[in-house]
């Protein structure tokens, strides 16, 4: 049996629109909101691990009370133990201090193994595993792209294809895009997960290392040009090579 911590991040639908007021990310302004996609897939290997060999999982997840479903969610697919860190004060944590409260968290948990996304949705940083395992001391095992629930081991991309890795615990496992889609949940597990209790902690973040300047709006893409007819065509092979560079 094994006890497994999922990290589970809430971000924005990517079909969302993203507003920036005065220098920030208007989030008030986000209507939809998702957990980040590489890490349902942890969790689905979670759940397939426990049911392969017993243990249980606790869901993590760090932010404001809007956080909440990402662990409902999980709940409404038998996970029991479900954890949302946060502290009003915070406003812009750089990735020490997520990477900080999130280990600490799961030392509370006693996981003896993490499982997360390899990068989030909105960030793409990829160094959450990675930092969390450095803190924890543990083994890190990245960018999973399959996996044998009973075997318990992990296939992950090689120079000459995919290689075959076992470890031992502690350890952190992140995951890419693996055939295990997450499963959904059935009517009855949508129920229970209304009636179930959220652990909110709080945790010493220390003090940021990032000076935050303040967020922008990319820059509007200028509009296309329409060609018409074969005598177009010198002008379209000249603008491919000279301006877009692909040819």
């Amino acid at each position: 049996m094994v006890e497994i911590a999922v990290l589970l991040k809430q971000v924005p639908d990517t079909n969302a629109k993203i507003a920036v007021v005065g220098g920030r990310v208007d989030e008030s302004a986000v209507t939809s909101w998702v957990t980040s996609p590489y890490d349902e897939y942890a969790l689905e290997a979670a759940l397939q691990l426990v049911e392969a060999g017993g243990g249980s999982i606790t869901a993590i997840t760090l932010g404001p009370m809007r956080a909440d479903k990402v662990l409902k969610d999980a709940a409404a697919l038998g996970v029991t133990k479900l954890v949302r860190i946060w502290n009003d004060e915070w406003l812009d944590l750089d990735s020490n201090q997520v990477q900080s409260v999130l280990a600490e968290a799961i030392k509370e948990s006693g996981a003896d193994l993490v499982f997360c996304g390899k990068q989030s949705a909105d960030r793409n940083q990829g160094s959450t595993g990675p930092g969390v395992a450095e803190i924890l001391g543990a083994a890190c095992v990245v960018e999973v792209s399959d996996f044998n629930a009973a075997e318990q081991f992990y296939l992950r991309p090689a120079a000459s294809g995919s290689e075959k890795v076992t470890v031992n615990y502690p350890a952190v496992i992140t995951f890419t895009k693996t055939e295990s889609e997450l499963r959904r949940p059935n009517v009855r597990g949508i129920m229970m997960s209304k009636k179930a209790q959220i652990n909110l902690v709080s945790s010493d973040a220390g003090a940021s290392q990032v000076t935050f300047k303040g967020h922008t709006s990319p820059a509007e893409k200028p509009p296309g040009k329409t060609f018409e007819g074969s005598d177009s065509v010198p002008e379209v092979v000249g603008l491919l090579r000279d301006e877009a560079k692909v040819l």
